[in-house]
């Protein structure tokens, strides 16, 4: 065997001592911080999925904004609300027909077959502040009952062609169509 001068020795037992490891604190920390990672990401990957659909849809929904409301002549209804902007298939507008009223019937909704849509619903009830909810049973939109300014955004697959009922299940007078061309 060849011996070894003082300095590669002194080298050797360097490279020995220079070993990264890891302290009780750091492990703790960086398993905390993967969990932490992982939960995010797992309700992040949840919340893409539509009500009506199994996994998740990576793209951005249209929007729809809907209010509920109560109106002094004729009671409870919807009211459409803008978004800033006008755009093909949207709500027409913040102003509710005469008509409308009188019939309790909401604003109608066009959507396109196949589209991912959104609807943000608000209960803007000031005169009662009763509870509101919005339901479209085929395509599985059920929202909660929410009380005063409250809100509930559900997005959803348009996997059906035809006329729906939209309506609220406290007040079944409260009602509206939706269109899938």
């Amino acid at each position: 065997m060849t011996k070894k001068s003082k300095k590669q020795r002194q080298y050797i037992k360097n490279n020995n001592n220079n070993k990264f490891v890891f302290s009780k604190n750091a492990l703790i920390t960086i398993s905390i911080i993967g969990v932490l990672v992982s939960i995010i990401g797992y309700f992040g990957i949840k919340s893409m999925i539509p009500v009506n659909g199994n996994s998740p849809v990576f793209g951005a929904p249209k929007n729809n904004f809907l209010k509920a409301t109560h109106h002094p002549q004729s009671g409870y209804i919807f009211v459409g609300q803008s978004a800033g902007g006008s755009r093909k298939g949207s709500i027409p507008s913040n102003s509710v027909s005469s008509n409308a009223i009188a019939n309790n019937i909401g604003p109608t909704l066009y959507l396109s077959k196949g589209g991912l849509e959104s609807i943000h619903f608000i209960n803007e009830d000031y005169d009662t502040h009763s509870k509101h909810n919005f339901n479209i049973d085929e395509f599985n939109v059920h929202s909660k009952d929410l009380g005063y300014f409250q809100t509930q955004a559900i997005t959803f697959i348009v996997d059906k062609d035809g006329t729906f009922e939209y309506y609220c299940s406290i007040h079944p007078e409260m009602k509206g169509k939706i269109v899938v061309m």
